[in-house]
């Protein structure tokens, strides 16, 4: 091996490069050949894994490492880069159904601000035809945002000393303005954008449920028909809209003659494995390649459809064994899916098609609010959906350009060491009170690695797809958040909700009473609790079910995977034959993630928890530190 500037080596970093973060280790060889760790720093990685855009964010974190020991960076004798598992996660998300609805067959939303409480069925009536209403006949006036609250109110005061109203549709938001100047107190819903396709004289029926509560009668397809008096045939084709109901604090129903409402199921497509056994040359794999969607020709071994679900997709995928490469049906969401994850590949790195494959896929069965076609108040609707996080392998990763520029750039020597899961499992085993055989769970944000150590020191690994970034995907699908950034940080922080301005429930219902008054931009909020003091939740959720999408989220993805992952590497595939476990990586950090695993595992005799690198580091830095210490044993 080459030799650093002063004729032998000193001073070592290990650098971890990894899909969210890269982390450095700096130990210093003693002359008995061991080594004395000195500093440790972590910053986000910039550019995509493996390529060298990643320099910046390395060579930051040497900067941040050197800085406490009072060194600048070449002041290192040598770099030794992860030799980076060819292998990285993404995600995709398609919906399995979808609900349409033509000829306004319905509108139902859930605004902030409706007003008054109960049902009503009557005759639409819009506003501007008030006059034309008839003695003895219940209407629900439809108003258009053209009109003021207290013009409304007036309007409909002295129209009702005449006509029977029992309930009001507004396009603005002003339910609780016109509330309030009513004489008659109605059921009144807001916020309708597209009031002006509502029928007249048609029949509807309108709810809207008390504060905190969601309606029962039009959210359920029997209550639905005993309000319009619907036969068994027009409750049947109801039946979607009741379901996109549910949960909703208010809505409105209307009986069209030429409405239609369905649910369609769309064609989501096969995926196909290919096993590792396939030993056809890459010829047979030609059309497989070519063709839009990736469908197979000659060498699908197992196919599975994706509407049939997560879990049917995932006992396929056990049956076809150790997998070579995935596909899917070609002119299919599924099958543009998979391809859009390897084209991103092909374009990143500038691989041939044949250098690319998917080895690996973890399916997850969810619900994604979908904007419902043809309904009248931008209205989304719970349909079925299954997310799936893909393990993409290539031929290498560049890791030795990243090196080259290094070298080049900042006069460092600068190695490619060992393989990622392994160095991890070096560092592991740098926790207080761990011994051999060890398994260790490396949980970061793309993927879910697994390696076992027996007492020879073999080590057995698995790479399995979906981490954090797809808890963090679910968590924005299932809660409808307009930004990837909140759902990361629900996943990451506990939950309370403000209830005055010195008191705040948490999550686990404990009551915090405060010394100082809280933010008044944050009194009636559901807030997360950061470092960095409160973030609030913008959206309008409550805090329970955030905590259950939250929580559903982290077990179908990190459970599900730390136990295939275990099975792959145990002993006869068997859990019962791992005695210790230890988490590392990112998401080891979480608040819940570990407890989740500790319980699972309780019930075969594993002893499991969050690492703690070299007694000091926590979980992080096991990667860089394992790439220190075995230095050692290559002089």
């Amino acid at each position: 091996m080459s030799i650093g500037k002063t004729g032998q080596i000193n001073m070592i970093a290990g650098v971890d490069i990894g899909n969210s973060t890269t982390e450095v280790c700096i130990g210093e060889v003693l002359p008995d050949k061991h080594i004395r760790f000195l500093s440790s720093a972590s910053v986000r990685t910039t550019g995509t894994k493996g390529t060298v855009d990643n320099v910046f964010g390395i060579r930051n974190a040497l900067k941040k490492a050197v800085k406490p020991l009072g060194k600048e960076i070449n002041d290192i004798d040598l770099v030794r880069l992860n030799e980076a598992a060819p292998v990285i996660g993404d995600t995709a998300m398609e919906t399995l159904t979808e609900t349409i609805i033509t000829d306004s067959t319905m509108i139902g939303h859930n605004p902030s601000t409706p007003a008054g409480a109960g049902q009503a069925v009557g005759e639409l009536l819009l506003f501007e035809r008030l006059d034309r209403g008839k003695e003895g006949v219940p209407y629900i006036v439809a108003v258009p945002e053209s009109c003021g609250y207290d013009v409304i109110a007036d309007r409909i005061n002295r129209a009702s000393e005449r006509l029977t109203i029992v309930g009001l549709i507004l396009q603005a938001d002003e339910a609780v303005l016109v509330e309030n100047r009513l004489k008659n107190k109605l059921p009144i819903i807001d916020e309708v954008r597209r009031i002006e396709k509502l029928p007249d004289g048609v029949p509807a029926a309108i709810e809207v449920a008390l504060p905190g509560q969601s309606i029962t009668m039009l959210s359920n397809p029997y209550g639905i028909a005993t309000l319009l008096k619907l036969n068994a045939e027009e409750t049947r084709t109801i039946t979607p809209i009741a379901k996109s109901l549910i949960g909703k604090r208010s809505a409105v129903v209307i009986k069209t003659p030429g409405g239609n409402v369905k649910e369609n199921v769309l064609p989501a497509g096969e995926i196909y494995f290919y096993p590792e056994e396939d030993k056809s040359p890459e010829s047979e794999y030609k059309d497989y390649f070519s063709t839009p969607g990736g469908s197979p020709v000659k060498t699908a071994a197992v196919s599975v459809n994706l509407d049939e679900g997560a879990e049917n997709i995932m006992k396929a995928l056990k049956k076809a064994g150790n997998i070579r490469d995935t596909g899917g049906q070609a002119g299919t969401n599924v099958g543009n899916m998979l391809l859009k994850i390897k084209r991103e590949m092909w374009d990143t790195y500038g691989y041939e098609k044949t250098d690319v494959r998917i080895t690996d896929i973890l399916a997850v069965d969810t619900l994604a609010p979908v904007l419902i076609s043809g309904a009248l108040a931008g209205e989304t609707c719970l349909e079925k959906a299954v997310g799936i996080a893909a393990m993409v392998r290539t031929q290498r990763l560049p890791m030795q350009d990243i090196a080259d520029r290094l070298e080049k750039e900042d006069g460092l020597l600068v190695r490619v060491a060992g393989v990622e899961a392994v160095m991890a499992s070096i560092g592991a085993m740098t926790t207080p009170g761990t011994k051999l055989p060890l398994a260790m769970l490396d949980m970061g944000g793309g993927s879910t690695d697994a390696a076992l150590v027996d007492e020879n020191g073999h080590i057995t690994l698995t790479h399995q797809a979906g981490a954090g970034e797809l808890v963090s995907m679910l968590i924005q699908t299932e809660l409808g958040l307009k930004e990837r950034q909140s759902a990361e940080q629900i996943k990451r922080y506990p939950l309370a909700k403000v209830e005055s301005l010195f008191h705040m429930r948490m999550e686990s219902g404990q009551i915090m009473f405060l010394e100082e008054s809280i933010d008044p931009h944050f009194l009636g909020s559901v807030i997360l609790l950061t470092e960095g003091g409160f973030v609030r939740i913008e959206e309008e959720l409550p805090m329970e079910k955030i905590v259950q999408v939250r929580k559903e989220a982290k077990r179908k993805v990190f459970l599900t995977n730390a136990l295939r992952a275990l099975e792959k590497v145990a002993p006869g595939g068997e859990l019962r034959n791992i005695s210790n476990v230890v988490l590392v990586g990112g998401s080891a950090k979480d608040f819940e993630i570990p407890e989740m695993l500790t319980e699972e595992f309780a019930a075969y005799r594993i002893v499991c928890g969050r690492g703690n690198i070299r007694g000091t580091e926590g979980p992080r830095n096991a990667v860089a530190t394992g790439l220190v210490m075995s230095y050692v044993g290559e002089l």
